[in-house]
């Protein structure tokens, strides 16, 4: 997965740039596709938050990263710091976004796909 990422920047809470390939090394990751627009999506984020907490207790090697359908930048941040759990996002606009839903044939939200770390 770290590869997959390698020389993506990623934000975390507190808006610190971390370099995906060296923070994604080794560890399981679920890339959560999702917006602030859709229903579904806001339905869903507080129980994905849910089961982060509680799956971090046992396997701090399981990492989320929102992969934002955000129209705006304001929308993802909001999304991202009102709602998610202690994970990290994409920014808005990185074309990994396009290759990424491509890659993994995304067609709807809110949608996750779980990576294993080789």
């Amino acid at each position: 997965m770290s590869e997959l990422l390698a020389g993506v920047t990623l934000k975390n809470r507190e808006g610190a740039d971390l370099d995906a390939g060296e923070y994604l090394k080794g560890k399981v990751v679920g890339l959560y596709f999702s917006a602030m627009w859709c229903p579904p999506c806001r339905a869903f984020t507080p129980k994905l938050k849910r089961f982060f907490e509680e799956i971090q207790k046992t396997h701090p090697e399981f990492e989320v990263v929102f992969v934002s359908r955000d129209r705006e930048a304001d929308s993802l941040v909001e999304y991202f710091t009102e709602h998610m759990g202690a994970w990290t996002y994409i920014p808005f606009g990185n074309e990994k976004i396009q290759e990424l839903l491509k890659q993994y044939e995304v067609k709807t939200i809110p949608s996750m796909r779980i990576i294993k770390p080789n």
